[in-house]
């Protein structure tokens, strides 16, 4: 059995993704200029923990795609440019959004058509609204999955606790996402590590 990890996206009209565009002396901002940067690591400077978690995890236990807004579900280490960044910064992450839900559907859709019989979707990011459930529902259905522990739970929160499974090696406890509890009591706080 495959599990497909789809990470929830950075938020690309933040505070983060406009310091990085105007910068001119930021190395990853030059490497954005030039070339091409990761999608991975830009979205993890642009949230920093939570993103970091999320990579980290999917990295250790399947196979992830970034919900890249305007674009789709893309590989983590696909290399995009500055001009990809502002295009992503110009989507609301809204489900109502055309410009934003339809290259998630058809991605989405794609990806579903190459599964096995016994893969799985496991959505790491807010479940909280519809912006990514409602259109990742009507294509995975009861393939579509997210950690139970999620409900209740903080971006950073979250974030620390991927990190803490991707290095002890202990996945998360996955639920379908149709029906489920996605809303609950916050969780108490991780202990420290030591």
């Amino acid at each position: 059995m495959l599990t497909v990890f789809l990470l929830s996206p950075a938020n690309c009209s933040g505070t983060r993704a406009k310091l990085l565009l105007r910068s001119q002396t930021s190395p990853l901002r030059e490497r954005l200029a030039n070339g091409g940067a990761p999608l991975g690591e830009v979205f993890t400077f642009m949230s920093s923990l939570y993103f970091r978690g999320k990579l980290a995890y999917a990295n250790r236990f399947g196979r992830g795609y970034v919900i890249a807004p305007g674009r789709g579900l893309l590989p983590a280490d696909m290399l995009i440019r500055v001009d990809d960044l502002r295009r992503m910064a110009e989507v609301p992450v809204d489900e109502g959004e055309p410009a934003f839900r339809e290259p998630l559907a058809r991605d989405a859709t794609a990806l579903k058509r190459g599964m096995g019989p016994d893969d799985r979707v496991v959505l790491l990011g807010s479940v909280a609204t519809d912006k990514y459930v409602g259109p990742l529902l009507e294509i995975f259905e009861e393939r579509l999955y997210f950690p139970a522990t999620f409900a209740g739970r903080g971006d950073m929160s979250r974030g620390g606790l991927m990190l803490r499974c991707a290095s002890t090696g202990t996945p998360l406890e996955y639920v379908p996402l149709r029906g489920a509890v996605r809303h609950g009591p916050k969780p108490p706080k991780l202990p420290r590590l030591k």
